[in-house]
Order: structure tokens, then C-alpha cells, then sequence
């Protein structure tokens, strides 16, 4: 699991089973482009993933 700003976290996302909000994912995992956020709706028990892709982000010029 990476370590990410708690002020960046998505928040209160509905349950898509019963639709009551969730407070935080339960998971979180990051890949080059891409970030996934995993789930638990703790009134039914219903566990689902969210998927975010980022377009390639182009390397930084670097100062001469």
C-alpha cells in the first residue's frame, strides 16, 4: 500500500450495492499511471473497486 496525502483521498463515495456512504477506501494502491481504491460498505458487506488511469505524464525538464 503507498502512503498518500489523507487531503487527497476520495471521501464519502456511495456503496454500489446499497448506496450509503462510505467514509475512506479500505485500500489503496498506485501504479505508474493508473490508482485503485478498494472498498467496504461496512451496512452490507459489499466490496467493490474504483479504478482512476492518468494520461502519461511527460518527464520534467530539468534545469541546466
Amino acid at each position: 500500500m503507498v502512503r498518500i496525502d489523507s487531503g487527497y483521498l476520495p471521501r464519502e463515495n456511495p456503496c454500489a450495492q446499497c448506496g450509503k456512504p462510505i467514509a475512506t477506501p479500505e485500500w489503496i494502491e498506485s501504479g505508474p499511471n493508473c490508482i485503485a481504491y478498494l472498498w467496504r460498505c461496512w451496512a452490507c458487506d459489499y466490496r467493490f473497486e474504483a479504478v482512476a488511469y492518468f494520461d502519461k505524464a511527460e518527464p520534467e525538464a530539468l534545469a541546466a
